[in-house]
Parts: C-alpha cells; sequence; structure tokens
C-alpha cells in the first residue's frame, strides 16, 4: 500500500526520517512531500535515500526547471494513487490552510485533490497547541474525518514544557493501521511459499541456472506474515535474508525443493509457488569438469518434477497460487497453466517488459484467478505487488469457503 507523507517546518522534521523506515517495515511504499518550511530543517535528498521514491517539494517544476504539463497536474496524480496521506510533523500553518481550504502549495492541494483518508500528527510550541485558532481548526478537521494524532506531553525544543511534541511512531503507525483497517486476515493460516532459482549441476565446476533472484517469493513472504500468517518459505539460492517472523528452508535443486514442498503441503492452508524452478537438468552430472575443445558440445537434458501441478492434484482445500512468467501470449498461456496445474490463481507477467521480471525491485503483472476474474496491476514495487496477490488469496478463501457458493 502507498503513503504520501508530508513533511511540513517544524524541528521535529527530522522524525519524519525514521517514521519513513517505520512504515517501509509494515511493507508500506512512502513518498514524501515537503513543505518550504521543511526544507529548511531536512534536505530532500535524505527522504529520497530514505523512502527510494522521488521527493516532491513544489506543486509546479522547480526553480529555473521546465514547466510542463506532467508537472502542473501532478498533485492531481499522487492523490489518485495514494491509500493514505500522512502529515508529521503538521505544523499550525498546515492544520490552518487544510481546515480553511486554502492551497497555495503541493502538499495543500493535494489534501484538497485526495479522496484517501487522511493522518494529520500536529507538533508545535505548547502555546500555540492551546491557542483557540488551532483547537477550532483541529476541531474542524476531525468533523470531516480527519484522524488527529494528538502531540505527547514532555519538554518541548522551545524551552517549555507541556502539550505539543510530536507523537510517538508507535501511535502514529498504530494509527496508521486502524485507518486502513491494515489486515490480518491472514492469521490462523499457514502459508507455504517457494522463491529464487533452482541450480541444477552439469559438472563439479558449472551448473544450470535462471536470473531469479528471489525477490519477488521473499516479499509475499514477508507480507503473508505481516497479515498474519506463519510462513515457511523453501527458497533457493538467493542473496536475501529471510524476512522476520519467517521460516525458511534452504535448497539447491528442483528435486531438493520438490522434497521439502511435498514434506510442508499437507501443513499449509495456502501454497504459493512463486520460485523459477529449473524445467530442465541435464540428463547426467560428470564427476569431472568437461575440459574445452575445438568440437561443439551437445548437452542432453530431462525434465525436473512439476511442483506445482504434483501437488496441486491433491490441493484438497488449500488454496494454490501459481507465477508465470511469460515473454509472449501472457494471458493465453496463463490461462492454460491456471487450467493444466490445476491452481486457484496465476500470477503472470511478461518479463520482457521494462521495470518487470527477474531481479527487478518493480514488477508488471496480471492476476488470473480461477473463477474467471483477472486483475491487471500497473507497475508498483514488488511489495505492493505481494500485498494485492494476498488481497486475491483472501476473496479467493471467501469464495471457496462460503458456504454459498457455486463450483468454479
Amino acid at each position: 500500500m502507498r503513503i504520501t507523507l508530508g513533511v511540513t517546518g517544524g524541528v521535529a522534521a527530522y522524525k519524519a526520517a525514521e517514521l519513513v523506515r517505520r512504515l517501509q517495515q509494515d511493507s508500506f511504499t512512502v513518498q514524501v512531500v515537503m513543505t518550504r518550511g521543511a526544507r529548511e530543517f531536512v534536505t530532500p535528498l535524505t527522504f529520497a535515500a530514505l523512502s527510494g521514491q522521488k521527493v516532491i517539494t513544489d506543486l509546479f517544476a522547480e526553480s529555473g526547471g521546465e514547466a510542463n504539463l506532467e508537472s502542473a497536474i501532478e498533485h492531481i496524480a499522487v492523490a489518485q494513487r495514494t491509500d493514505l496521506l500522512l502529515v508529521a510533523p503538521a505544523t499550525a500553518d498546515i492544520l490552518a490552510k487544510f481546515a480553511r481550504g486554502i492551497a497555495d502549495d503541493f502538499l495543500t492541494t493535494l489534501y484538497l485533490a485526495t479522496t484517501a483518508p487522511v493522518v494529520v500528527a500536529p507538533a508545535m510550541n505548547v502555546n500555540m497547541w492551546n491557542h483557540a485558532a488551532t483547537q477550532e481548526n483541529i476541531e474542524m478537521l476531525r468533523a470531516r474525518g480527519v484522524r488527529i494524532v494528538d502531540p505527547d506531553e514532555g519538554y518541548l525544543a522551545c524551552g517549555m514544557t507541556g502539550a505539543g511534541r510530536l507523537a510517538s511512531q508507535e501511535h502514529i503507525v498504530a494509527t496508521v493501521r486502524e485507518t486502513l483497517h491494515f489486515r490480518r486476515d491472514l492469521e490462523g493460516q499457514t502459508v507455504l511459499i517457494t522463491a529464487g532459482p533452482t541450480c541444477e549441476d552439469l559438472d563439479p565446476v558449472r551448473y544450470l541456472t535462471n536470473r531469479s533472484s528471489g525477490k519477488m517469493g521473499y516479499a509475499v513472504a514477508e507480507a503473508a506474515a505481516r497479515r498474519g500468517a506463519r510462513v515457511i518459505l523453501v527458497s533457493g539460492p538467493t542473496s536475501l535474508d529471510e524476512p522476520a517472523g519467517v521460516r525458511r528452508i534452504d535448497v539447491r535443486t528442483a528435486d531438493e525443493m520438490h522434497r521439502a514442498v511435498v514434506e510442508k503441503f499437507s501443513d499449509s492452508s495456502i501454497a504459493i509457488f512463486a520460485a523459477a524452478v529449473a524445467d530442465y537438468r541435464p540428463s547426467e552430472k560428470l564427476d569431472q569438469k568437461i575440459k574445452r575443445n575445438k568440437e561443439p558440445l551437445m548437452l542432453s537434458l530431462e525434465p525436473t518434477r512439476d511442483i506445482l501441478a504434483e501437488v496441486a492434484q491433491s490441493k484438497g482445500d488449500r488454496l494454490v497460487v501459481g507465477f508465470a512468467a511469460e515473454t509472449e501470449h501472457v494471458a493465453e498461456n496463463a490461462r492454460k497453466k491456471l487450467a493444466a496445474k490445476n491452481a486457484d490463481l496465476i500470477v503472470a507477467n511478461d518479463v520482457t517488459a521494462e521495470g518487470a521480471g527477474f531481479d527487478h525491485d518493480t514488477n508488471i503483472v496480471t492476476l488470473f484467478a480461477r473463477d474467471g476474474r483477472d486483475v491487471p496491476l500497473p507497475r508498483m514495487n514488488k511489495s505492493e505487488v505481494a500485498q494485492r496477490v494476498l488481497d486475491e488469496v483472501v476473496r479467493l478463501r471467501s469464495v471457496l469457503h462460503s458456504p454459498h457458493r457455486t463450483a468454479i
């Protein structure tokens, strides 16, 4: 899910950098919008480095830059794609502008343009917080549905003591989660996930593999764990660290992955096969290194076991998800795979598309469900793709387990 974080001009602006990291730990994608005052305390480069996203600082093109239609309506685009607008810290000035509908910079214009929920965490001098004008503005915003995270009391940067300190990260994030009805909809479920490549040995030196980094499968594992599931991750060789709360089983070959999946499949209620398992392996693994010579080398390959198809044939009431990396006829091939493998959902992509496929941080996929529903997704971070895949898993489970469902 995508959060737009508005940072305004107060001493507490530096705490917003820590807040970005905290939100990312909950798998949120964070884009920062800074007011002119905020840039007096923290540089945009800090937030760009932390968030990995463009930091927006002006309503139109930067001073000296070329104005264009894209920059002129960017606030509309951001307003449409964000799931929540969070302003932290929020100064008395921004509260007044929000309350009175003043739109004189990117953040205030974005506030008027978005229909997403809004959470505001004020931070200011105690007298400014207690002033009748500020409290009136707060009440106006509350009446319009804005969630206010009241400031904490304590020693303030101005030297005074009282209410006005930015609320704790935990309090702010908890409010964000509550506002978004952040899902724990996989509690009680055991999710088996495969990720990464497999390596099929040719000789003691060489092996056949593919370009999979494991990023997509690991993103799904992390998202499932955060949504309350017990997660078992069967991983081929990657350089990734296992997500928090996830049990990882390391494998190397397709046979090893097959054995691990078969062993753990009976314990699972949901199985998601995101690994790029080798379709073929050398018919014979040589004991000695193949020596180079001038003659062509012919390799004999044999098919590996089809893990997805095998376990899905005996899935019972388990929900099974497969991934399909395609280079042509994506929809046609995905639908064929959905039927042939007895899967409930296929996540398919064209790995030749820019920003999709192996070893990217982003992906462009379409979800093909057993009940005929197709969900094309735009390019987004793999963590966002993972959430959308799990949204569809939860939907399909509710359909499959509904007492009033018809056969699909």
